[in-house]
């Protein structure tokens, strides 16, 4: 929401990974339908605030660069921004098509908490300060884990739809 408004962004799609290629085989992963129930329990009542569902439909591992050439396809005019946080940032040389994403979109960095990162050559970036949340995903999935409320960590739909699906009930790093 804060990137929203910095930048005055008609909209902001949460593009829900139906296979996150980078975080498969370090931990168990939730189906891509539950993560996608999640995000729309989270922003349902949230303007400008929108869950896409376009790589889960479109199956595979996720791209970012994928969703961009379908978002323009099916829109031209578009200007597409890329919101990532400065540690997957840092990341984006590993990412496919790189070269062709960075003709493509303009970058937001979302400034995290922790120790600054490298952010990636060549690339002309806006920075946005968001609200620094010590919080977690191993801390929130623990939480569930054990019984703790989420209570001011996760919006209301997001915690009702964790235990409507019974997720991250079983130990989880």
């Amino acid at each position: 929401m804060n990137v929203r408004h910095a930048l005055g962004l008609d909209r902001v799609l949460l593009t829900v990974a139906n296979v996150p290629w980078q975080k498969v085989g370090l931990r168990p992963l939730s189906p891509a339908a539950d993560r996608l129930a999640m995000v729309e329990a989270a922003v349902r009542d949230v303007d400008g605030l929108e869950a896409s569902d376009l790589e889960v439909v479109r199956g595979g591992d996720s791209y970012t660069i994928d969703t961009v050439e379908q978002l323009l396809a099916e829109d031209p005019t578009l200007t597409l921004y890329v919101i990532v946080g400065q540690d997957a940032a840092a990341g984006m040389p590993t990412w496919k098509r790189v070269e062709e994403l960075r003709r493509l979109v303009r970058l937001v960095v979302v400034e995290r908490p922790g120790p600054p990162v490298d952010l990636p050559a060549g690339w002309e970036f806006e920075r946005v300060e968001v609200p620094r949340l010590e919080v977690s995903s191993t801390d929130l999935r623990a939480r569930v884990r054990d019984g703790r409320p989420l209570d001011y960590l996760v919006p209301p739909g997001a915690a009702a739809c964790l235990v409507q699906r019974g997720l991250y009930r079983e130990a989880c790093p």
